[in-house]
């Protein structure tokens, strides 16, 4: 059975920065993982992704520059490290996974969801 859990969130100010991890488990083989953000009122909408190799990464234009993603094979794991944070920020953060497709920026192509962790940035 896959889970996938993220862990990280919490409440900073401006400018601080965050790590985010997501820990996939029952997952034989690496994954395409994804980051993905709801704020309110919006869409969940894709911020990050690394394919399964790790040789390809997207970033939004919204956080390229201060985000960076990356994975750790031994612990199966993908971390959001999120740097120059901003209020515009504030969202719960998703990690998806998937073991069919290679990498994809789009969230349908994703099977396995995290239960989400809360960023809020004040300013």
């Amino acid at each position: 059975q896959v889970q996938v859990v993220e862990s990280g969130g919490g409440l900073v100010q401006a400018g601080e920065s965050l790590r985010l991890s997501c820990a996939a488990s029952g997952l034989t083989f690496s994954a395409a993982m994804g980051w993905f953000r709801q704020g309110p009122g919006k869409e969940r909408d894709i911020i990050a992704a690394i394919s399964r190799s790790g040789s390809s990464l997207y970033y939004s234009d919204s956080v390229k520059g201060r985000f960076t993603i990356s994975r750790d094979y031994a612990k199966n794991t993908v971390y959001l490290q999120m740097n120059s944070l901003k209020p515009e920020d504030t969202a719960v953060y998703y990690c998806a996974a998937d073991r069919r497709i290679t990498f994809s920026t789009t969230a349908r192509d994703y099977e396995y969801w995290g239960q989400g962790t809360q960023v809020t940035v004040s300013s």
